[in-house]
């Protein structure tokens, strides 16, 4: 009996402290989002303003939902126009993951105790998340559009922490970032696990005054894939067929 008891508790003592949320699955962005939690709002950094664009909501031009361009950063998004995208170099471009991880494509996760896997429809992008305790590499090492992620778990949370990101999209109407960005994401699970919501904060010191933040919500659904994106950059030519016969 005593044996029994000294190896329950030896067993206790062993075990972690908390059981890491699975966020293994398929998630579909949720058109319900509702406001942010509370607490979630709370641990974003002071003078941050939460942008209302996620999903299908794009600003409209010389809209940035809050965001303090510099005057270098806002002379050019001022003089961005909606046909800008619309070439052949640029119509099948991808975003940067500050841009992309709001729309309303969706993602596999795939999951271990030391990478944590990202699989986006949108423009088939993957993502790795690095859990083994690793540091972000040199400032002078190659940047990408997904970016270096290294996370870890606070409680129920998964908090990723992104640098390396190459200069792209922070709103779809000409608002770029630079490639100094700085983004973290915090993941929690609703309590029956059919909700998966984050924030992701930004600053970029070299565009914006102050920083942003999203906040996206998606709901799990079973026996569903990411289907390959296929751009097909022939739709430029069509975009510009169409304008030219609406002159």
């Amino acid at each position: 009996m005593r044996m029994a008891i000294l190896g329950a508790a030896l067993l206790a003592l062993s075990a972690p402290a908390f059981a890491e949320p699975d966020l293994t699955g398929f998630w579909n962005l949720s058109f319900e989002a509702g406001d942010p939690p509370a607490d979630l709002v709370a641990k974003l950094p002071p003078d941050t303003v939460i942008i209302a664009d996620t999903g299908v909501v794009e600003f409209p031009e010389g809209e940035y939902g809050g965001l303090k361009l510099k005057p270098e950063a806002l002379a050019k998004a001022k003089a961005w126009k909606p046909a800008d995208e619309m070439t052949l170099s640029r119509v099948c471009l991808a975003p940067s993951i500050v841009y992309a991880i709001q729309g309303p494509f969706p993602f596999e996760v795939f999951q271990t105790p030391e990478l944590i896997v990202f699989k986006y429809e949108y423009f088939d992008q993957v993502r790795l998340v690095h859990m083994d305790g690793r540091s972000h590499p040199r400032a002078d090492a190659p940047h990408s559009k997904m970016g270096h992620s290294i996370g870890h778990w606070e409680g129920d949370e998964l908090v990723v922490d992104t640098t390396h990101i190459a200069a792209s999209t922070i709103t779809n109407n000409g608002l770029d970032h630079s490639a100094d960005i700085h983004m973290v994401e915090r993941y929690r699970l609703s309590p029956d696990g059919k909700r998966l919501m984050a924030t992701q904060w930004f600053e970029d010191p070299a565009v914006l005054d102050n920083n942003g933040a999203r906040f996206i919500q998606w709901a799990k659904q079973a026996g569903q894939y990411v289907f390959p994106y296929e751009c097909d950059p022939a739709f430029a030519l069509e975009y510009q067929e169409a304008g030219k016969a609406g002159q």
